[in-house]
């Protein structure tokens, strides 16, 4: 499961005590979802950011397949999914772009508490069929997922696979050579991190370094040769600027965190939203993801910019 997400923008103030109070209106968070009532239609749309950078970027990629297909659109930021989720299923937000594990875990546990087994996995149908049985009793839909995927991926120096003859985890794990990973402080724990690691690879993770998730600091540990591998993400941009690349997570220990969309189906559960965005699904991959990060990230390029020029590139603008 996705731990970590990126830089985040914090919504304002006012905006945050609006949406709370919007929120705490109409028939309960957890009993709305249990009327039932056909896909709605809404003219107008409401899309919703996380407010870091491929957020933003999907949400102005969501915005413009729906303009085309004839809605209106508004795009709202709100920095965590404490406030976004309940305004989704309030219908103040109608569609978001999300995570397919890492949501289906978030929605397990407000379901049944912070210590339930997980239900997201490295099967995707297996976690889109929990994904969906968890969201449809809270009036949300979730659409086809594509082939892009955010997860946590390791890099390695591109020397130090050169040398020891690495692209895959398994071939580290087989090397026997000793690891100083640099990650968050919580991959000591973390089933996904260290000890996902050890079992599912055999790597001799020596110790953590605790740097953060893909920050700049924990990058440079690695290039320096302080470290000799970093937890970063499958659409980190960056890395080459630092001389690293990912090794292939080849045993699949890492959840199935595809990109998908949810929408509130009393307002944008229509076959036209579905058809409109699904759209992006035969196009967008993780190494597209990638790029346009980099491109606002990295190169300063406004995400609305980005999306169009990705989109019209593709032929679906």
């Amino acid at each position: 499961m996705r731990w970590w997400r990126g830089r985040r923008r914090l919504w304002g103030a006012v905006g945050v005590a609006l949406l709370l109070s919007g929120c705490t209106s109409g028939p309960s968070l957890e009993t709305q979802g249990e009327v039932t009532a056909p896909p709605g239609d809404s003219h107008h749309l409401v899309i919703g950011s996380a407010g870091f950078t491929e957020s933003d970027l999907l949400a102005q990629m969501y915005t413009l397949l729906l303009r085309k297909a004839g809605y209106g659109t508004e795009i709202l930021s709100v920095a965590n999914r404490e406030l976004y989720e309940p305004a989704l299923e309030s219908g103040q937000i109608d569609v978001v772009p999300e995570y397919a594990a890492t949501f289906a875990d978030w929605l397990n546990a407000k379901k049944n508490g912070a210590d339930a087994a997980p239900v997201g996995s490295p099967d995707l149908d297996a976690t889109m069929r929990a994904l969906r049985a968890l969201a449809a009793p809270r009036g949300l839909t979730v659409l086809d997922p594509g082939t892009a995927v955010d997860q946590n991926a390791f890099a390695v120096t591109a020397s130090f696979a050169e040398q020891h003859r690495l692209k895959t985890l398994s071939d580290l794990g087989k090397s026997g050579l000793k690891v100083r990973l640099a990650a968050g402080d919580e991959c000591v724990q973390r089933p996904y991190c260290e000890p996902g690691l050890k079992k599912v690879y055999g790597i001799d993770v020596t110790s953590v370094d605790p740097k953060g998730v893909g920050t700049t600091q924990a990058k440079k540990a690695v290039q320096s040769g302080q470290d000799q591998m970093v937890l970063t993400t499958s659409t980190d941009a960056t890395l080459d600027d630092f001389g690293l690349v990912l090794l292939k997570d080849d045993k699949k220990l890492q959840n199935a965190d595809y990109l998908v969309p949810v929408v509130n189906r009393s307002r944008a559960g229509s076959e036209g939203v579905a058809k409109a965005l699904g759209r992006l699904n035969s196009v967008l991959t993780t190494a597209d993801l990638a790029s346009m990060n980099e491109q606002v990230d990295s190169w300063r390029r406004l995400p609305q910019d980005v999306a169009r020029a990705y989109l019209e590139e593709k032929g679906l603008l």
